[in-house]
C-alpha cells in the first residue's frame, strides 16, 4: 500500500489538463505581488500623501503627520531617531490584516505564491496537508476581529469624503465643491464598503449563526443585503484593491503637481 501512494505522489506541476490552467494563478500572483510592492513603496515614503481637502487612504487616518489633516501633529518626540516614520505604517497593519487574512485571498495567494495547490488537479510541492487548523495558519482565524476594524476604517475614509467636499480658496475662505480627487475618494469607500460588507465573517455576524433567518441580529433584509454583495465578493476583493492603489495614486500625483485635480463644481 505505502509503495502505491508513493507511486502516484505528483511533483510541482504535474498535470493531464490541457487547458492554459496557469494563466489565472500566473495572473492573481502578479496583481497580488504588483500592489504589495506599490503599497509598501507608497507607505514609507511619507510624503505627497495629501493635497488640499484630499488624503490617500493608505494614510487615513493620519495619527500623527505634517499635513493638516493630521490628528495630534507632528511626528512625537518618542518616536525613536533611527527608525523612519511615516503616517502609513501606524495605520495600514489593520486594513491590510483585513486583506492577508481574507477567506477569498487566502484561496488567491495559497494558489498563486505558494503553489498550494498552483491549481485544480496540479501537483504541489508538498506531500501532506496540515489546513488551517495548525499553527501558523490558525492565526488566520482573527479575520473577523480585522472585520471590526475594517468597518470602523471605512467611517474614516467616510469623513475624508466629507473633507474632500469644501474647498478653501486663495483668500482663505471655505467653500462647498466637488472635484475628481473628490468622487475618486467616494469611489474608494463604495468599493471598499461593497468588499468589506460582503466579506464572509460579516454574513456570519449578520445572521450566519442562527438556525433560522427569522433570528438575525440585524434581520433578514440586512442578511440578504450582504449576501448580494457576498456572491461577488471576488469582484469587490480586486475592484477595491485596484481603486485603493489609485486613490493613492491620484492624490500623489496632484500633490506633485503632476495632474491636475479638475474641480466640477
Amino acid at each position: 500500500m505505502a509503495q502505491a501512494a508513493a507511486s502516484t505522489k505528483r511533483g510541482l506541476g504535474t498535470t493531464e489538463r490541457r487547458d492554459l490552467w496557469w494563466v489565472e494563478p500566473l495572473a492573481v500572483g502578479l496583481g497580488l505581488l504588483g500592489f504589495i510592492t506599490y503599497a509598501t513603496w507608497a507607505a514609507f515614503q511619507g510624503n505627497h500623501y495629501s493635497f488640499g481637502p484630499y488624503i490617500s487612504p493608505f494614510y487615513s487616518p493620519e495619527v500623527f503627520g505634517d499635513s493638516q489633516h493630521s490628528w495630534f501633529g507632528p511626528v512625537p518626540a518618542w518616536w525613536p531617531a533611527f527608525l523612519p516614520f511615516s503616517p502609513a505604517l501606524l495605520i495600514l497593519w489593520a486594513p491590510g490584516g483585513f486583506r492577508l487574512t481574507c477567506y477569498y485571498y487566502r484561496g488567491s495567494y495559497y494558489k498563486a505564491l505558494w503553489a498550494d495547490p498552483p491549481a485544480c488537479a496540479v501537483g504541489e510541492p508538498r506531500g501532506g496537508y496540515r489546513g488551517e487548523r495548525s499553527f501558523p495558519l490558525i492565526i488566520q482565524n482573527v479575520h473577523r476581529y480585522f472585520l471590526y476594524l475594517a468597518v470602523l476604517f471605512l467611517f474614516f475614509l467616510a469623513y475624508d469624503v466629507w473633507k474632500a467636499l469644501w474647498f478653501t480658496d486663495a483668500a482663505g475662505a471655505v467653500h462647498f465643491g466637488i472635484g475628481v480627487g473628490t468622487i475618486v475618494l467616494a469611489v474608494n469607500v463604495i468599493l471598499l464598503g461593497s468588499y468589506a460588507l460582503g466579506c464572509h465573517s460579516m454574513r456570519h455576524l449578520i445572521g450566519g449563526r442562527h438556525d433560522e433567518l427569522k433570528n438575525a441580529i440585524f434581520g433578514r433584509n440586512c442578511y440578504n443585503c450582504v449576501t448580494v454583495l457576498n456572491r461577488n465578493h471576488m469582484r469587490w476583493a480586486w475592484f477595491s484593491l485596484f481603486w485603493v492603489a489609485f486613490s493613492d495614486v491620484y492624490v500623489r500625483l496632484c500633490s506633485m503637481g503632476v495632474w491636475t485635480d479638475w474641480r466640477i463644481i
